[in-house]
């Protein structure tokens, strides 16, 4: 995936980030990335909790015909 950037790599980035967008962009930058992961992360629980909460088939064994 990434390979280990580092403090001296990440600095570099958030410059070239600043150099590109300027200083008034970059925070409504970080706030849509963080309100998309967190719809991505409240959507991705809710997934798996719709997997759990459904009863699978050999739990209903116990039924009376």
């Amino acid at each position: 995936m990434i390979p280990n950037i580092g403090i001296p790599g990440l600095i570099l980035i958030l410059v070239i980030a600043l150099v590109i967008f300027g200083p008034k962009k970059l925070p409504e930058i970080g706030k849509a990335m963080g309100q998309t992961l967190k719809e991505f992360k409240a959507s991705a629980k809710d997934l798996t909790n719709d997997d759990d909460d459904r009863p699978s088939k050999k739990q209903n064994t116990n039924d009376v015909n």
